[in-house]
């Protein structure tokens, strides 16, 4: 069956790195573009950065746009997602999911938790 197993996240303070990993299985990775989403507490699940199936193209919102890297290794069925300087309000629940048209296609994983703080 189709699954996303999100890692990486953790506790870091403001300024500080992440780097968030993806692991996808269950379809033909290498044929979707893959997105990154989050959730802040008491918020809606919000679009962060997509990349197409071949990795040649990127999108980000502008909330994270110059801090935020999205990339992909098709070899390893996996998406990543380099964050730098970190921001308090970046502190939400991170997921990946593939694409169809303008919408996730899931089902959603666990996804890893984010916090930044002092």
């Amino acid at each position: 069956q189709v699954q996303f197993v999100e890692s990486g996240g953790g506790s870091v303070q403001p300024g500080g790195s992440l780097r968030l990993a993806c692991v996808a299985s269950g379809f033909t990775f290498s044929m979707y573009t893959m997105s990154w989403f989050r959730q802040a507490p008491g918020k809606e699940r919000e679009l962060v950065a997509t990349i197409n199936s071949a990795g040649g193209s990127t999108n980000y919102a502008d909330s994270v746009k110059g801090r935020f890297t999205i990339s992909r290794d098709n070899a390893k069925n996996s998406v990543y997602l380099q964050m730098n300087s970190l921001k308090r309000e970046d502190t939400a629940v991170y997921y990946c999911i593939r694409r169809a048209g303008l919408g996730p296609f899931g089902p959603w994983g666990q996804g890893t938790q984010v916090t930044v703080s002092a």
